[in-house]
């Protein structure tokens, strides 16, 4: 498996937007390695195992499985996370999901390029982003126009364009965009890489991201020229609906920063304990020795975390307090966890020396990887927890706010304390059973 990740980074993705006769194709070819990594992570369906055998434990087994995959490779695990993330979305569309569950569920990797309804198995990207808004979705400019009936399932035609544009040969994308006109309301939309015709969907491939470290996952920038696009979910509920699917994407970004961290420590641990330097291990030096054991905290602290908060995802339609864990929690523990990586990430390169700082070392591949540095920006994720503290789809008592704050990092828990009101309510116990005023309104999200 290490030799696949490897290949797969070593050779990078290819764009060829021509065919030889001059028709316009957009595909992205890849190394047989990357294949290998996806019908290994499909295997054991990390793509939908809480969906497709929906039992106790599962969003526990589906987190350890994806944990230890990241910690080989981390490109591969980019299409299965958007895979996983639009099922909860895409299952209110009854009809369209009656034709997408098998392929979403199965557990082969299918990677013809082909309709998906001609498939076995498909992936489903997410194009939210464009440049001049960046995580501002809200300052998007592509258009949908109605093309073929109305409301949800309604066909538009979608024109504008995605700055990332992510795992490009997706079968589907969620795109976002705007009904009507520029100014009209944000919409979700199934964007599917083949019209239903068979013809290919207008969605053109501008370039590939030079990116730094992840070279094995191909993000891109594309073009949208009529393309064709379904209605998901209630026009102008377009944030809410991807966002939806935003939240176990950063899910995957706490276990993906996690993984990480075990593998930092872990090789470092290896490396000081089979390096002699000034007359002995490095591991026996007492000052290596501190150093390790902030390393295992680090690891420890961000793997409980992680596991905690796929237990509230788990529980969260049947506990209040595990919705209400989940939905404060979730973005303030990506903002955490993909933090303290870059630290402990920089240290254990540190252990290594001037082995850590070359790229068979893989540690400068490990840094650029890092989902704090892709998407985990402090600005977007600090918006997204203000969001989340502020709205709520169903009341949240003051104590299950108490809980919540209390298991927030320590940054972020006086601002909770602010947002939730709780230091009146820890101060006044007749509070506790009492909603906490505004919670059951929706927030701006």
């Amino acid at each position: 498996m290490l030799a696949w990740g490897a290949d797969a980074n070593r050779h990078a993705p290819e764009l060829q937007t021509h065919s030889r006769t001059g028709e316009r194709i957009d595909q992205v070819t890849f190394h047989p390695s990357w294949h290998a990594l996806l019908a290994l992570l499909r295997s054991q369906q990390l793509q939908a195992l809480p969906f497709a055998e929906p039992r106790a434990g599962a969003w526990m087994a589906r987190t350890a499985g994806y944990f230890l995959q990241a910690q080989v490779e981390s490109g591969s695990l980019c299409p299965t996370t958007m895979t996983f993330a639009s099922i909860p979305v895409l299952r209110k569309e009854t009809a369209l999901f009656a034709d997408l569950a098998p392929r979403l569920y199965a557990k082969d990797h299918d990677a013809r390029d082909l309709p998906w309804r001609e498939k076995t198995a498909i992936m489903i990207g997410m194009g939210m982003t464009e440049k001049q808004g960046g995580s501002d979705v809200r300052a998007n400019t592509t258009v949908a126009r109605p093309a073929h009936g109305e409301g949800r399932g309604a066909e538009c035609l979608l024109t504008g364009h995605k700055w990332f544009f992510s795992a490009p040969m997706c079968d589907a994308h969620l795109v976002v965009a705007r009904m009507g006109a520029e100014d009209g309301p944000l919409s979700c939309f199934f964007v599917p890489r083949f019209r239903d015709d068979g013809s290919k969907n207008s969605i053109q491939i501008q370039r590939l991201k030079d990116k730094l470290g992840n070279r094995s996952n191909s993000s891109s920038e594309v073009e949208f020229r009529e393309t064709s696009g379904i209605l998901i979910g209630e026009e102008g509920r377009g944030i809410p609906t991807i966002i939806e699917m935003a939240t176990s994407t950063r899910l995957d970004c706490v276990i993906g920063s996690a993984a990480i961290l075990r593998a930092a420590y872990v090789q470092a641990l290896h490396h000081t304990r089979h390096r002699s330097a000034f007359g002995r291990l490095l591991a026996d030096q007492p000052l290596m020795r501190n150093v390790l054991a902030d390393l295992a905290l680090e690891s420890e602290a961000a793997t409980l975390l992680m596991m905690e908060l796929s237990h509230a995802f788990e529980h969260a339609d049947t506990d209040p307090l595990a919705a209400a864990w989940k939905r404060v929690v979730t973005p303030a523990a990506k903002f955490w966890v993909c933090k303290r990586t870059i630290e402990a990430t920089g240290e254990a390169m540190e252990v290594w020396g001037g082995n850590g700082y070359v790229e068979e070392a893989r540690w400068p591949a490990s840094i650029a990887k890092r989902p704090s540095i892709r998407s985990g920006k402090a600005p977007a994720t600090s918006c997204a927890w203000t969001c989340c503290a502020r709205s709520s789809a169903r009341p949240m008592t003051r104590r299950a706010c108490c809980r919540t704050c209390r298991a927030a990092p320590p940054r972020i828990r006086p601002c909770a304390r602010n947002w939730l009101r709780c230091r009146r309510c820890c101060a006044n116990p007749r509070n506790n059973s009492r909603p906490t005023p505004g919670a059951s309104r929706r927030g701006s999200c």
